[in-house]
C-alpha cells in the first residue's frame, strides 16, 4: 500500500466531529458530537461550574481542554461523545436571555433534551451522562428520571453540599484568612435562602458572591449530592483523582457509599482538570489548569471506557 493510501485510510478511520444541537428554551443548545461510529456507546459530557465551555475551558483561566481531550481518548476506545455549551453561554448563548437565570433542574432538563437529540442522531438506545465537577450534580439530578439514560458517571464531583465544599476550599488557602469571616457569613446567609449585599464584601469576594449569581447559588447550596445518589436508579460510577485540590476523595467515597452497587475509582496522581500531577505542590497543580498541551491522565479515560464499554 502506498503512503498516500495509508494516509487516506487513517483519515477515513478517524472519528468525525460534527455540530449537534438540542432544543433550548428560546433557541437551540449547541454542542459537538465526536462520532466513533454507528452502534458505539455515547457519553454526554456535562460541564462544571461557571462560564465553562464544551472543551472544559473557562474565562477564569482554565485552558486545559479536559473535555476535548477526554472525548478524543474515549473515541480511541470506540466510544462516541457529545460536548456541550451550557444554556446562555458560548454557542448556546441565545437559548436564554440571561445565563445567570438558571437552576440545576434547568441544566438537568437540558441533559434530557441532549439525550433525546443524541439518540435521534446516532440511533443509540440510551446515553451515558458524565458530569464533571458541578456537572456531576447536574448528572445526578438528571438521572432521577432514568428514561433514555444508560448510567451516570461523576468525575471530580462533590459528594457533600456545596457549602461544606466551599468552606473547605476557602479555609485551605492561608491567604484567605483576612476575608474568611465575611465569606463564611455570606455562605450562612445564602444557605438560609437570604441574598447578601455583595458590594459590602471585601473586593476578592465580590465575584464569588456576585448579586447576579446569588439566586443560582441559593439553589445550588440546597442540593445534596449524596441524597441524589442514594435515590438514583441507573448505574453510578464515581471517578476521583487523589491530587484534586477542589474536591476531595472523601466526597467521592460519600457519593459511592450512598448508592448500593455504585462503582468507585480513586485515581492516583490525577487532579481536578484530569491532568497528571506528580507532587503535592499546589502551584504545580494549578499550573496544569492552563496547559492544553499536557495530555489527560490515561487512567481517567481507561476508567470511564471500562465502565461504559466493558
Amino acid at each position: 500500500m502506498t503512503l498516500a493510501l495509508i494516509l487516506a485510510a487513517a483519515i477515513a478511520a478517524a472519528p468525525a466531529e460534527r455540530a449537534l444541537t438540542a432544543p433550548g428554551p428560546l433557541a437551540p443548545l449547541a454542542g459537538s458530537l465526536l462520532d466513533a461510529g454507528r452502534g458505539t456507546p455515547v457519553v454526554l459530557i456535562i460541564p462544571g461550574s461557571g462560564p465553562t465551555d464544551r472543551d472544559g475551558n473557562n474565562l477564569l483561566g482554565v485552558t486545559a481542554a479536559p473535555y476535548r481531550l477526554l472525548a478524543e481518548g474515549l473515541a480511541k476506545h470506540g466510544i462516541s461523545s457529545v460536548r456541550i455549551d451550557k444554556r446562555g453561554m458560548f454557542g448556546s448563548k441565545a437559548a436564554i436571555a440571561d445565563a445567570n437565570q438558571v437552576t440545576i433542574a434547568d441544566y438537568a432538563a437540558d441533559a434530557h433534551a441532549w439525550a433525546a437529540s443524541i439518540r435521534k442522531a446516532t440511533g443509540a438506545p440510551c446515553v451515558w451522562l458524565l458530569g464533571h465537577s458541578e456537572g456531576g450534580l447536574v448528572a445526578l439530578v438528571a438521572g432521577q428520571k432514568p428514561d433514555g439514560i444508560c448510567g451516570v458517571i461523576t468525575v471530580s464531583g462533590p459528594g457533600r453540599k456545596l457549602g461544606a465544599v466551599m468552606r473547605e476550599q476557602l479555609q485551605a488557602n492561608p491567604a484567605n484568612a483576612p476575608i474568611l469571616p465575611p465569606a463564611l457569613a455570606a455562605l450562612d446567609s445564602l444557605e438560609n435562602g437570604r441574598m447578601v449585599d455583595s458590594a459590602s464584601l471585601p473586593a476578592p469576594l465580590q465575584p464569588l458572591f456576585n448579586a447576579a449569581v446569588q439566586p443560582f447559588l441559593i439553589d445550588l447550596l440546597a442540593q445534596d449530592p449524596a441524597t441524589l445518589a442514594g435515590s438514583l436508579k441507573p448505574p453510578l460510577f464515581v471517578v476521583q483523582g487523589d491530587k484534586d485540590i477542589q474536591v476531595s476523595v472523601e466526597d467521592a467515597q460519600r457519593l459511592a457509599s450512598a448508592r448500593p452497587g455504585a462503582r468507585l475509582a480513586i485515581l492516583p496522581g490525577v487532579n481536578h482538570v484530569l491532568k497528571p500531577v506528580a507532587s503535592d505542590d499546589r502551584a504545580a497543580n494549578i499550573a496544569t489548569y492552563a496547559d492544553p498541551s499536557l495530555p489527560i491522565a490515561p487512567a481517567v479515560v481507561d476508567a470511564v471506557a471500562g465502565f461504559v464499554n466493558p
